[in-house]
């Protein structure tokens, strides 16, 4: 990625008030965010592909700090409580206080498990996100989201801790695999399909050049998913109402991620066919239209990225993994629908034999 102007987003939570930052040549901008940490402790938390490449960048910035790292490997099934406790090890041998830091330096998978180990230790301790992958920086390291997957569903267990700061460091996308980028993008239509009308027309505009990851066009849309999020997290923190609206596609995605074992399909990738589910199933039950869906569906593709569900894989079995998922209640169905583009809404108490209608004529 090419050198740019960083831009900052506050994420605004009165005293508990975050900025994030976007742009290049930011790990290595280290008076930036040294001063953010407030102790004389912390634990780098990253994975065994990220490290080898970043840990370096940021390592001159710990001096004079008693720090070490705690390396994961690399994917969504080490996402674990296990895991955790390693972390938790790793801050009690640096001998961490109340006040050390953690830092998460990799994607979503290190993020989230970094932030949900701060939040543990000590009863919570400050972390700062430095996302290296496009889904990282747009989604997961924004809002205080934290957790780790369980084998009979993701992100059961977890917590809202809020990061320091957030660090979106554009040259980390040249090193990301084609897939992971893509995968990225997902979450970025998706920000724009739930309450951006005019932002999910400039994708479509753009959608040749955010392929093709041209700097100034990736920046832009970095800026503008982190922007609406940033709003949507300041007026719901805890996911009482329109947060959950960022969601949209999740239920069906992560049945699915849950299904292939966390190792068939990336979450974005899981997303992207989520939310075509969601919006053949808001056809069905006459909320929109057809036009909307094939809109949608143009532009996911146009991305790379997939919408339909994987050959071999259940439809019983992923209407049973979505009984599981956190939004629902009482046992009954809610999801995240649309009345088309822009116009997501929470739908309560919605018929099993629908969804499993949409799943299976989603091949």
């Amino acid at each position: 990625m090419n050198d740019s102007t960083p831009q900052t987003i506050t994420v605004a939570l009165g005293q508990r008030s975050y900025p994030v930052w976007i742009g290049a040549g930011l790990l290595g901008d280290h008076a930036r965010w040294r001063a953010m940490l407030r102790g004389r402790h912390a634990l780098v938390v990253s994975n065994t592909t990220v490290a080898p490449l970043y840990l370096p960048r940021i390592e001159a910035g710990l001096d004079g700090l008693r720090w070490s790292s705690f390396l994961l490997d690399d994917g969504e099934m080490h996402k674990t409580f296990a895991n955790v406790g390693r972390a938790l090890e790793a801050l009690g041998a640096l001998g961490a206080t109340r006040d050390a830091c953690v830092i998460a330096l990799g994607g979503g998978v290190v993020g989230d498990l970094a932030g949900f180990s701060a939040a543990c230790w000590m009863r919570g301790i400050d972390f700062i996100q430095m996302p290296t992958t496009l889904l990282a920086m747009v989604d997961s390291s924004v809002g205080g989201k934290t957790g780790v997957n369980l084998p009979v569903g993701k992100n059961l267990a977890g917590a809202f801790h809020q990061p320091r700061a957030v660090l979106a460091d554009i040259d980390t996308l040249a090193t990301l695999p084609e897939r992971e980028y893509r995968a990225g993008l997902a979450e970025v239509v998706k920000g724009a399909a739930i309450g951006d009308e005019p932002f999910f027309a400039w994708l479509e505009r753009h959608a040749a050049a955010l392929a093709a990851r041209d700097p100034a066009t990736v920046m832009e849309a970095i800026a503008r998913k982190v922007t609406y999020k940033a709003g949507v997290v300041a007026r719901d923190e805890t996911e009482q109402g329109e947060r959950a609206l960022l969601n949209f596609g999740h239920t069906f995605g992560h049945a699915l991620e849950t299904a292939g074992h966390y190792t068939a399909l990336l979450h974005g990738e899981g997303v992207a066919i989520g939310m075509r589910l969601a919006a053949r199933l808001s056809e069905r039950l006459g909320m929109s239209d057809a036009a909307a869906t094939a809109r949608l569906q143009r532009l996911l593709e146009s991305l790379g990225l997939p919408v339909a569900i994987p050959p071999g894989v259940d439809p019983p079995q992923l209407l049973a993994l979505m009984r599981l998922d956190k939004k629902n209640t009482a046992g009954a169905l809610r999801l995240i629908l649309w009345r088309g583009i822009g116009r997501a809404e929470i739908v309560g108490g919605v018929h099993e034999a629908d969804v499993l209608a949409v799943l299976q004529d989603a091949g």
